[in-house]
């Protein structure tokens, strides 16, 4: 527990950075000269990995002198990038910088999944965390989680949760909501986050849940309310909002970005990858850009991010097989 809340408070100790571009072996460099390292993201251009792994592919390029791109690989709800990047090279030169959901919640969600999140990989480092929130319709008489609960338990089955679609991270937290609280609520999938937030506003469905880069604006001009936030702990992106885990000890999920490299590579390669890139992470300019994108930094050790990996896929096992849900 220590361990966790250190990783995500962002208080957990960085290593002083390393230089480059050698290892110890002057006939073997790390990384060498012309060899280019490319950053996968298993999503689509334009989302908050995505636009991360672009700011930290500038920043780490102009810091150790060699080109570092990005390559998008979308497909199969993550899995494609992902699995693609577990069959690569063990050298360095190819990194995964992946959504919690896909390493923690894939691997029960489908039937099959084409790698295995801890065998595959090395973990490099958290990179940052996107903590989620409950929302409610302004209409619903409730301002709060007990509140909430009260409702749902007096009318079962008659209030509704809007997710992005069927296994995603909102419709896995509204799972948790119900199994945990003991209550009787009806999942309404929908076709993305955007169109989910609008039917709450609209008051076709009650509840929804959501990063906070995406509910938060509507938060704040009324248009919904904000019940809590999913962290473990508050969030400094909105330091004012209870943690659900407040009123219901231990109901709180992370929704983290994590770096990994292919299994066995080494791990003074490792070591080195994670010394400058959790320097440039705590770059007030890289902190900026994704306080902006609703994600919170939290660089941390790699030995911090497999024990939180490993927390995760025995919490999110427990979720999705409890929700029933199974992709294809």
């Amino acid at each position: 527990m220590t361990t966790r809340r250190n990783l995500l408070t962002g208080a957990a100790a960085i290593t002083a950075p390393f230089f480059w571009p050698g290892l110890a072996s002057a006939a073997d460099p790390y990384p060498a000269p012309g060899k280019v390292i490319t950053i996968v993201v298993p999503q689509a251009p334009g989302g908050a990995n995505d636009v991360i792994g672009r700011a930290l592919a500038q920043k780490l390029s102009s810091s150790i002198g060699t080109s570092v791109i990005v390559d998008n690989r979308q497909g199969a709800g993550g899995n494609l990038g992902t699995s693609y990047v577990a069959r690569q090279p063990k050298d360095g030169y190819t990194l995964l910088l992946n959504a919690q959901s896909v390493q923690t919640i894939n691997p029960f969600l489908y039937r099959k999944v084409p790698f295995d999140p801890v065998k595959d990989f090395d973990p490099v480092m958290v990179v940052g965390v996107a903590p989620y929130m409950l929302t409610v319709n302004p209409a619903l008489p409730v301002r709060n989680l007990r509140e909430l609960v009260a409702l749902a338990k007096a009318q079962p089955g008659k209030l509704n949760y809007a997710s992005a679609g069927n296994g995603t991270v909102n419709h896995m937290l509204g799972e948790m909501l119900r199994t945990a609280a003991g209550i009787d609520i009806v999942h309404v999938p929908y076709r993305g986050a955007a169109a989910a937030a609008t039917d709450v506003i609209g008051g076709q469905a009650q509840i929804a849940f959501g990063s906070i880069a995406g509910l938060l604006p509507f938060v704040k001009t009324g248009q919904l309310r904000a019940i809590g936030v999913c962290t473990e702990k508050r969030t400094a992106l909105a330091p004012d909002l209870p943690t659900l885990a407040e009123t219901l000890p231990g109901l709180y999920a992370n929704a983290w970005y994590g770096l990994f490299v292919p299994a066995g590579t080494p791990r003074d390669i490792v070591n080195k990858l994670h010394g400058e890139i959790a320097r440039l992470m705590n770059d007030p300019d890289m902190k900026e850009r994704m306080v902006g994108l609703g994600v919170e930094p939290a660089p941390g050790t790699p030995d911090q991010l497999a024990t939180l990996m490993r927390d995760d896929l025995v919490r999110w096992s427990k979720i999705v097989k409890d929700s029933g849900a199974q992709l294809d």
